[in-house]
């Protein structure tokens, strides 16, 4: 399949990047690619930095609301209605299965640009603080909501219209104007965005994509330049200490959401054992997933048991992957050959530090072309190892023992990382201690779901700063001014 040469968009309009450049976008399913894609340069990001300033210095973007709405639910709309192109580039340039691609991939952010808008609407822009004695007199107070300005959006390859609508909608409903630099793996599912944006008629410079191969020299302008506000960036962890120090001379407002090496706890007395053990199997979406649940954590004394649970699992697992045409298939292949090898190694270190694999362990070239890794299993495992402690992003996954439940949040905490996790026990309250034990930004108990659009979502430690969805996704993106009046 060939998908038609993308754009750029930049201050209203559609055109090619400088010099009329254009890059590969290869397929993970077969290595070969699928379009040629506007190859953004410096001069290109420049122009759409001033557009954006402009638009938000110059118009009246951030403070009419009812266009801004009026605008975004178009877009929605306009989003939904392209939601069989957007579950094409879901498949054939992400590389999802099928049956992840009308989750988290397509059909989930759609339906949580309407709750984004309801959210919207219950954002108070201004609030009364009363009267109060001052040093020189009486003060009628008002604290007022404003937008924080030209935000840099930096999305990645793994789960993109998802993110892209995490950060996108509610910045520009909160009155931003938005630059989006999508990940160089991924550029059609961002682009879209650009062409739907041209349809409806946004006004020039509140929004523009720029696509580009680079995946440095594009990103790094929006990070230094003073005429950017705010970064909103979801990646790894290196990438975002790298923009929180290149972010630093000009005291960049940053939200990074990176990395996670979350913990799934399976205590003795979970009431279907075998069913708890097994969702520690890292096979949804090839394991790319920054809150994927990657430590498994199970007592000593049904440690054996878990094993042989996840043994059958796997070998039950057969063949049930890799097929792009098969609905009810979650898993498909890496991103990229440059993933592909950096899963082996992993997979290599794991061996060479004394873990054992029960499953897995190899590419699987008995898939096709593509960027294909077996699923894989480790255990005799200790969490100082290299597979325990860094974020692999594959699908690879580790059982560790522990002898109480002390000794599981010891290991679960023992981590760089804090965004996800979960308790699995028959006992509610006991499950509840734990996770609220657990140093992660969002953790369920007994398959509870910490991650929808109207939480919070983000991390501690190395994951991240801020938060994304949720009221306090909008937050990201205002300021609050406070206003004193003499009276």
């Amino acid at each position: 399949m060939m998908f038609p040469e993308s754009k750029l968009y930049i201050n209203g309009k559609l055109r090619a990047a400088e010099g009329g450049a254009t890059y590969e976008d290869v397929s993970p399913w077969t290595a070969e690619p699928i379009a040629r894609v506007a190859d953004g340069s410096v001069a290109d990001m420049e122009e759409a930095i001033a557009a954006a300033r402009r638009a938000f210095d110059e118009t009246d973007w951030s403070t009419n609301k009812s266009l801004r709405r009026e605008l975004v639910v178009k877009l929605g709309n306009k989003l939904k209605a392209n939601q069989e192109k957007l579950a094409a580039y879901a498949q054939h340039e992400v590389g999802a299965a099928q049956g992840f691609v009308m989750g988290p991939q397509v059909g989930m952010p759609l339906s949580f640009i309407d709750e984004l808008l309801k959210i919207f609407d219950e954002i108070e822009w201004e609030k009364s603080m009363g009267d109060k004695p001052g040093w020189i007199g009486m003060s009628r107070r008002t604290l007022v909501k404003e937008a924080a300005g030209v935000v840099g959006v930096i999305t990645p390859w793994n789960v993109p219209l998802y993110i892209t609508v995490g950060k996108v909608i509610p910045a520009l409903l909160a009155g931003c104007t938005v630059i989006v630099k999508p990940a160089p793996d991924t550029p059609l599912i961002s682009a879209i965005w650009g062409e739907l944006a041209a349809e409806i008629g946004f006004p020039p410079g509140v929004l523009n994509v720029v696509t580009s191969a680079d995946p440095v020299a594009t990103g790094e302008m929006l990070v230094t330049d003073p005429r950017v506000d705010l970064i909103s960036f979801t990646g790894s962890t290196g990438v975002g200490k790298r923009i929180m120090e290149k972010g630093a001379p000009t005291l960049k407002r940053l939200f990074l959401e990176l990395g996670g090496k979350s913990a799934l706890i399976v205590l003795e007395d979970a009431p279907n054992f075998a069913q708890a053990v097994a969702m520690g199997m890292v096979t949804p979406h090839a394991g790319q997933g920054c809150a994927t649940l990657t430590r498994l954590l199970v007592p000593k004394s049904r440690y054996a048991e878990a094993v042989a649970i996840l043994e059958a699992a796997y070998a039950g697992y057969g063949d049930k992957w890799g097929n792009p045409t098969e609905p009810g298939q979650m898993m498909g292949p890496l991103i990229s050959a440059r993933q592909r090898e950096r899963v082996l190694g992993y997979i290599e270190s794991g061996k060479a530090e004394g873990a054992r694999l029960i499953a897995g362990g190899k590419a699987a070239t008995n898939k096709g072309t593509g960027f294909f890794v077996e699923p894989t299993f480790f255990v005799d495992v200790t969490n100082d190892m290299k597979i325990a402690r860094e974020e692999i992003f594959g699908p690879v996954g580790v059982i560790i023992p522990f002898e109480d439940d002390e000794d599981a949040i010891r290991i679960a905490n023992d981590s760089d990382y804090g965004l996800s996790g979960m308790v699995v026990s028959a006992d509610s309250a006991r499950a509840n201690r734990i996770a609220r034990r657990i140093r992660t930004g969002t953790i369920g108990v007994n398959l509870g779901a910490s991650i929808a659009v109207d939480l919070p979502f983000g991390g501690y430690k190395q994951s991240g700063v801020g938060k994304e969805w949720g009221m306090e996704g909008f937050d990201e993106y205002l300021e609050t001014k406070a206003i004193a009046e003499g009276v």
